[in-house]
């Protein structure tokens, strides 16, 4: 009887020695912060891309899409930041930011993403997609320590409620209701819709956008394209005819590769492929059209800054800030290149071709609905590459896996900067640009990218 008690006694000894361990643990646990990391805030990025992808954004749209949620993470990143400097009076429109209290708990990494989750869940159509991607991770971090992120989401919250406001005026919603864009068949040189779709010209009234950086959308205003003529001696003609010489040249290398079943295609060809980045691209067979998603280019950037921080093996605030500045870049080249493009309103090289040099010819790529004159791709790329090479150097080579999940292989860049002119001169393999929207969107895009390096100061000195 008294050893059984004497068991008994030690047994409830241990279990409650174990409670107390168990209990200890727990409390550590709780008190243990929330670990954000830079591989996690690229991952939220990557989840808007692909939604994005699935919702089939316009380019300029897409550039929307990703600035505010950015900005949103950058200004609480930079909350009592020793590095970094807010964008408050920087960007316009944007104050009134709540105050961080360092004192309050708030862990500034997990606030940031959590930002960026929910501005993005107030830009995309697919809602529920990022719901469920943001209440996993809202159910890890609660498990790991409520108290951190309850406060941290409440602050993060605040933030959001703010910037809301902010996007909200940048006439976006105004241009959803804008007047379609015209087209006048008797107007030649004027931009008409191309095969296959022949879509309307797509966000006619971007240039109204509000503009974060740049003085109007007009401050970059490209020198005039050529004037429109038929003239076989006139500039414009033999811009159009090395447009078309080009594409023939390429469609008889892949003519050749395919007669002999060798690999590998032309490199023009496959450099055209590769910053394709049109999400209008469509697929017909037989009765049916579809498309065939794919980046923007704007996508394709966000994602090379991606491969840059990894890489590089970048902290978290080095993380937000290069996603934050290089959209504000990919946002300023939009305004400026649709304004352009909608004011010139030039011609495609298709359309040109098929009406005065061959009718059966047609470009490489499809050709985008909106019109030529200037590259958009050469503006936003060489943007770009003017802010990615400011933070992580001239001579910074990666290896672009940007578009392996459409099917095409990676590609190997010494710069930001080569990788801009390959994105460039891609338009004139792909047979939807001619040279001269190549070369002065090239222009245009490096004095943006300029501009906002020079203009925003963002690193504390």
């Amino acid at each position: 009887m008294t050893n059984s008690i004497i068991k008994s006694n030690k047994m409830n000894s241990k279990i409650y020695l174990l409670g107390l361990i168990m209990l200890f643990l727990t409390s550590c646990k709780k008190d243990t912060p929330i670990k954000v990391t830079t591989d996690d805030y690229c991952a939220a990025v990557d989840t808007v891309t692909g939604i994005m992808v699935h919702d089939i954004f316009s380019p300029p749209v897409a550039s929307r899409i990703y600035v505010y949620p950015n900005v949103a993470a950058y200004e609480i990143m930079a909350q009592n930041s020793t590095k970094y400097e807010s964008l408050q009076g920087q960007l316009k429109g944007l104050d009134s930011i709540p105050k961080l209290d360092p004192k309050s708990g708030v862990n500034k990494n997990l606030a940031a993403l959590i930002a960026h989750i929910e501005v993005s869940k107030q830009l995309i159509f697919s809602e529920e997609a990022l719901e469920k991607y943001r209440d996993s991770l809202y159910k890890k971090w609660g498990s790991e320590n409520q108290k951190e992120f309850d406060v941290s989401k409440e602050y993060a919250l605040k933030v959001v409620d703010r910037i809301k406001m902010w996007m909200g005026k940048d006439n976006y919603k105004e241009t959803r209701t804008s007047s379609k864009f015209s087209v006048y068949a008797d107007q030649p040189g004027r931009w008409q819709p191309t095969p296959p779709s022949y879509m309307d010209g797509v966000e006619p009234h971007w240039g109204e956008i509000r503009t974060l950086v740049m003085d109007s959308a007009s401050q970059f205003k490209p020198i005039p394209a050529h004037p429109f003529s038929t003239d076989k001696n006139s500039a414009f003609y033999k811009e159009a005819k090395e447009t078309y010489d080009v594409g023939n040249l390429i469609s008889e290398k892949l003519i050749e590769v395919e007669k002999n079943q060798s690999k590998p295609i032309p490199e023009e060809s496959a450099i055209a492929s590769f910053w394709d980045c049109n999400p209008y691209a469509t697929v017909i067979q037989g009765h049916m059209m579809f498309a065939k998603k794919k980046n923007t280019p704007d996508a394709h950037w966000i994602n090379i800054t991606k491969i840059a921080l990894k890489k590089s093996k970048s902290d978290f605030e080095t993380t937000v800030f290069a996603y934050t500045i290089t959209s504000i870049g990919i946002f300023e080249s939009f305004i400026s290149c649709w304004e352009e493009k909608y004011r010139s309103n030039v011609v495609r090289p298709e359309t040109y071709i098929n009406q005065n040099i061959d009718e059966n010819w047609r470009p490489q790529l499809q050709t985008p609905p909106f019109p030529e004159y200037v590259s958009g791709h050469s503006v936003v790329s060489s943007c770009s590459a003017i802010i990615l090479t400011s933070i992580f150097g001239d001579n910074f080579s990666y290896i672009d896996d940007s578009e392996v999940p459409f099917g095409l292989p990676k590609r190997s860049f010494k710069s930001f900067k080569q990788a801009a002119a390959e994105a460039s001169i891609s338009r004139l393999y792909g047979g939807i640009h001619y040279r001269a929207a190549i070369e002065n969107g090239i222009v245009q895009g490096n004095n943006i990218g300029g501009y906002v390096n020079n203009k925003l100061k963002m690193i504390k000195k």
